[in-house]
């Protein structure tokens, strides 16, 4: 086979890896209609309906990642800290590269002033990623805001 078309071959199986790598589809199964309804109120703002229908939803399926993600996100908005620290952490625990989890755990910790927290979320984006994605380059933007305003 000529050099150059078993060159293009690696390159085309390579690109197309990286295409797969880049999916960004849930962490966990399709979402139930309960996880279709806590985004609903998520949308609108509804903090604690989200937060109630989340809590019965993770605890009838206690390994669903984005579940757990979801309900510490909604939590973080009611300023709940802990709790929501716990959701994260429960999230990250079922999928250590729940990109979702680990921005917005990331983002807490910027809240709580935990700079060095945020930073290895962070990291860890960074590595997950690859080739950057949303989650990094938020959770960046976010930690790059507090750093500068700590040190001024």
């Amino acid at each position: 086979m000529n050099p150059f078309k078993s060159l293009a071959c690696l390159l085309v199986i390579f690109c197309s890896q990286l295409a797969w790598s880049a999916d960004t589809e849930p962490s966990t199964p399709a979402p139930a209609s309960e996880l279709t309804r806590a985004r609903q109120l998520i949308g609108q703002k509804d903090w604690a309906g989200a937060i109630e229908v989340l809590g019965s939803f993770t605890r009838a399926n206690p390994s669903n990642a984005d579940g757990f993600n979801l309900l510490g996100y909604s939590l973080r908005h009611l300023k709940r800290y802990d709790e929501s620290l716990a959701a994260y952490n429960k999230a990250l625990t079922i999928d250590p590269k729940h990109r979702g989890a680990h921005e917005y755990i990331g983002e807490a910790y910027i809240q709580l002033g935990q700079l060095d927290k945020a930073k290895q979320h962070l990291d860890a984006l960074d590595k997950i990623c690859t080739f950057s994605c949303e989650e990094y380059r938020d959770l960046k933007k976010s930690y790059e805001m507090a750093s500068k305003a700590k040190n001024n």
